[in-house]
Order: C-alpha cells, then sequence, then structure tokens
C-alpha cells in the first residue's frame, strides 16, 4: 500500500525537465547516464522512467544548476545509496564479489573444459568411444 501511494506523488521538479543551460545540461546528462537505476538495475537513471530515477535525475540537475562537481554529486550519491548507484563501484569489501565472482566462473570453466578433455583423451587412448563393437 505505501509503494502505490509513493506512486501517486508529482514528480520531482527536474525530473522531466532540463536545464536552461546547455552546458549544464549536457555534464548532468553525462553523469546521467553513469548513474544506475535501483529500481530498474539495468538501466542508467538517464534511460529509466521509475519515479526513484527520475528523483535522481532532479537531484543531479539541481546540484549541477547550484555549482557542484559531477565528481562532489556522484559522491553524494553514493553515500546516499551505496556504490551499486555507479556502473562502475569502487573495489572494497562490499564490492569484492563483483571483480572475483567472474574470475571464479572462468576458472571453474576452465577445470570443467580441461577435465572434459583429458576424460575424452583418456578413451581415445584405450580403444573406447570409438565406435567399435565388442
Amino acid at each position: 500500500m505505501t509503494a502505490a501511494a509513493q506512486n501517486r506523488l508529482p514528480p520531482a521538479p527536474y525530473a522531466y525537465q532540463q536545464l536552461e543551460d546547455p552546458a549544464q545540461e549536457a555534464k548532468a546528462k553525462l553523469l546521467m547516464e553513469e548513474l544506475r537505476c535501483l529500481v530498474c538495475q539495468g538501466q542508467s537513471i538517464a534511460d529509466s522512467d521509475a519515479p526513484l530515477a527520475g528523483d535522481m535525475r532532479s537531484q543531479v540537475r539541481e546540484k549541477i544548476a547550484a555549482g557542484e562537481s559531477p565528481d562532489a554529486i556522484r559522491q553524494f550519491l553514493i553515500d546516499r545509496y551505496g556504490n551499486w548507484v555507479t556502473y562502475d563501484p569502487p573495489l572494497g569489501m562490499d564490492t569484492l564479489i563483483l571483480y572475483i565472482a567472474p574470475l571464479l566462473a572462468l576458472a571453474f570453466g576452465l577445470w570443467l573444459a580441461i577435465g572434459r578433455m583429458r576424460r575424452d583423451a583418456g578413451k581415445d587412448q584405450s580403444g573406447k568411444g570409438q565406435g567399435d563393437a565388442a
């Protein structure tokens, strides 16, 4: 019930409205492309229509208009939402699995492939598996 009520709120002021200064809007858009929508997870906040992404776009535009740097805004959003909000999270204890998991999956795949090749090579040398009827 609470989630439905939140969706009825009007969008944040700059959720769908661009900044008047084209240079500031370009900075804001570039930063919005680098930030992940926490609801959609596969889209940037620039591409997402989720209400939370709209709020984040508005925050980015408001802070850019106030003269804050993109790095300071990115850090503000990381502090508020966690490292997951950026597509390039820093290496730390909470993100270590993001960096190690692909390496572990690759090592496991190689281990399986090497084991399969050895097993197939053993069958070929023993004469089994070549279609001979005994």
